[in-house]
């Protein structure tokens, strides 16, 4: 399971903070589906970024006792000045995965031909979220961290995102940010709304998706 202990997170906005998150307590259990729900600027990303170890908490800890994707769609972690290719041999290395397999599951579902060869930071947003997912899925985890930058690209891309998650994963856990009540709907079993920086858990979604949609 994962176990968010009170958790606060805030920023340092020159001589002023800026309080996201407040006293949040969460337990997510082994195949739940959980969909974090709120304004923009809620919270919800920077919420995934603390379960997925991206950034830290001000205060609180996080107990993490499944292995846990990083953000899909994040490319923060990316080494800019290395190719595509070279990014996906760094992140075998580090997992211990064949390189051929990864390599060959990510020029399949990225489609990025030619430029899976060139620098990173030659990249748009949108084919770094592409590298990023590919790479989140060549390697299996119990846990995914899903932000609503997964529905990028056209829709053959968003057709394998949702078949490689929803379908071929069904058995994993899952954290997924959305603003989309039909994909809520659909795949989460549990929601967490964020407001003015505190997280509730509603166990009946549709109940979740009418004070969210409230708000």
């Amino acid at each position: 399971m994962i176990v968010c202990e009170n958790i606060f997170k805030s920023y340092k906005h020159g001589a002023a903070r800026k309080q996201v998150l407040s006293n949040v307590n969460l337990v997510i259990e082994r195949g739940d589906r959980i969909a974090l729900l709120g304004r923009n600027g809620a919270g919800k990303s920077t919420l995934i970024k603390l379960i997925g170890g991206v950034e830290m908490p001000t205060s609180g800890r996080i107990n993490r006792r499944m292995s846990l994707s990083w953000p899909l769609g994040f490319a923060g972690g990316f080494q800019g000045s290395l190719t595509g290719y070279d990014n996906a041999r760094f992140i075998s290395r580090i997992y211990e995965r064949d390189y051929k397999d990864v390599k060959a599951f990510v020029e399949d579902f990225t489609e990025l031909g030619r430029q899976l060869a060139m620098p990173v930071k030659t990249y748009s947003s949108g084919m770094r979220a592409r590298l990023a997912f590919a790479l989140s899925l060549a390697i299996e985890f119990e846990c995914y961290l899903i932000d609503e930058i997964i529905l990028v690209g056209d829709q053959n891309f968003q057709r394998k995102c949702h078949y490689e998650l929803f379908e071929k994963r069904r058995d994993r856990t899952m954290i997924l940010a959305s603003h989309s009540n039909e994909v809520v709907r659909d795949y989460c079993s549990r929601a967490v709304i964020i407001n003015d920086g505190h997280a509730t858990m509603h166990h009946d979604v549709n109940a979740a998706l009418e004070i969210y949609n409230a708000l």
